[in-house]
Order: structure tokens, then C-alpha cells, then sequence
């Protein structure tokens, strides 16, 4: 590999720890009033987005109810924010001009919305229909795998077209 491009890469990867860093100290733990605000309108934004795809009262306040005796909890870890926040990174650290990186922040935002929501929905029909033991697999493998993979398409489509544009 040639020397520009070890820098290059160097370079993108502690910009990317270091915007890793100030977002999530910035906009998801809990150390500031914003941060907080952001995360319970992303919840709430995650609710809203759900309630047109699931049953009448299936969805009270940040639950949504499996069966009477088992529920889902809409926390700040189910919102979304944590894919959105590592594509943000993604895309702040990878040098590029300055309206691609908010034209992507953007477009990626409201893609993870929509994907979250999908995902949600999906993790609720497959635990309706296999049980809560179904739950951990379609939650945490399949959930999970669904946003690295949209953050990966996202990022790489980002990568190619601002590289083609500047």
C-alpha cells in the first residue's frame, strides 16, 4: 500500500474514534439537557413510526405488547441512534466536501428511521408468531445484522458517489 494511502487511512480512523467519541458524548449519554431531548424525541419518533403498523393498543406509551404477559420496552438502546450515530461518524471523519457529508447525514437519518421501524415490526410479528424465545435471535442477530448492513450500503454509496463528484 502506498505511503498517502497508509496516511490516508491512519488519518480517516482517528478522525472516525474521535467524531465516535464527541457524538456519543454529545448526543446519546446522558451528560447533557440536548442529549436527553435528542434521545426522547428519537423515541418518541420511533413510537409515532410504529403505531400505524401494529394492532389498535398494542403500543402503550414506550411498550409495545407482545401477548398480556410479555413486551417489548422502546428504550434509548431500541431508538435507532446508535447505527445513526456511528454512519454519522462515518461520514464526518471520510474526507469530502462539506454538502455531500449533510446530504448524507440526512439521507441516512431518515433511512435508519424507516429500517429501525422495519426492524421493530418484524422483531414484534416474529416473537407474536414464535414466542419470546425467538426473541434474543430475530432482536439481536437478525435486527442487528439488518442495520450493519444498511449503515455499510450507506456509507459505501456515500463514499462512491462524493468520490465521483469531487
Amino acid at each position: 500500500m502506498p505511503k498517502s494511502t497508509t496516511n490516508r487511512t491512519k488519518k480517516f480512523v482517528v478522525h472516525y474514534f474521535l467524531w465516535l467519541g464527541g457524538l456519543f458524548l454529545l448526543l446519546y449519554a446522558p451528560t447533557s439537557s440536548i442529549s436527553e431531548m435528542l434521545n426522547q424525541f428519537q423515541t418518541n419518533l420511533t413510537v409515532t413510526t410504529l403505531k400505524p403498523f401494529l394492532q389498535p393498543n398494542q403500543i402503550k406509551d414506550y411498550d409495545i405488547w407482545i401477548n398480556p404477559h410479555y413486551k417489548i420496552i422502546i428504550t434509548q438502546a431500541c431508538n435507532g441512534m446508535i447505527p445513526i450515530l456511528f454512519l454519522f461518524a462515518s461520514i464526518l471523519a471520510y474526507p469530502s466536501k462539506w454538502i455531500y457529508k449533510v446530504i448524507w447525514i440526512v439521507l441516512g437519518y431518515i433511512t435508519y428511521v424507516i429500517v429501525n421501524a422495519i426492524r421493530l415490526i418484524i422483531v414484534t410479528k416474529v416473537t407474536q408468531i414464535y414466542g419470546r424465545e425467538s426473541f434474543y435471535w430475530i432482536h439481536d442477530i437478525v435486527g442487528n445484522a439488518l442495520l450493519m448492513i444498511v449503515g455499510l450500503v450507506l456509507f459505501v454509496s456515500f463514499i462512491k458517489i462524493s468520490r465521483t463528484t469531487t
